[in-house]
């Protein structure tokens, strides 16, 4: 599990001190394919809502992501996290599980869940959250193309 400083620690050397919160962020690329189609709706449903998205050969993408963190900067070591960490993370959780990927075919996940941005990006939230200290993520940003991005933050309605 990838962590901030050790609560304890900063604790300690930081009695009554407020501690400055700093966002921190970490970008990757990865490429994968994917065909927007729900199975709730009928195939002319699909077609008309989704357009060229829903080809049956599917269609890829050259998606950005980036992890946003939010945290206390630790006095000792002057960081959120350590970034090589991260990456670490993000290669293992993100990267190893959708690069060069079908993400409907081979990423279980989507097996009952249409591949849209929001949902590669709640995906991603969940893989990665479960690995950081409870608070430290803040935002995930998925850029599906130069022009469209999706944010998520963690938010349940």
């Amino acid at each position: 599990m990838f962590q901030a400083a050790p609560k304890e620690r900063m604790t300690e050397t930081a009695d009554s001190v407020d501690l400055p919160i700093v966002y921190v962020s970490r970008k990757e690329s990865f490429s994968a394919c994917h065909r927007l189609h729900s199975k709730c709706l009928s195939d002319e449903e699909n077609e008309e809502l989704y357009g060229k998205c829903n080809n049956p050969n599917g269609h890829g993408h050259n998606y950005t992501v980036e992890v946003i963190l939010k945290g206390p900067v630790d006095p000792v070591t002057g960081m959120v996290i350590n970034l090589v960490q991260l990456k670490e993370h993000m290669k293992e959780s993100i990267m190893d599980v959708l690069d060069h990927r079908n993400i409907d075919l081979d990423v279980p996940y989507f097996n009952d869940k249409v591949s849209t941005a929001e949902n590669i990006a709640i995906f991603i939230w969940e893989q990665i959250e479960c690995r950081l200290e409870t608070g430290l993520l803040y935002e995930v940003k998925l850029h599906e193309t130069d022009k469209n991005t999706v944010c998520y933050r963690g938010d349940k309605s």
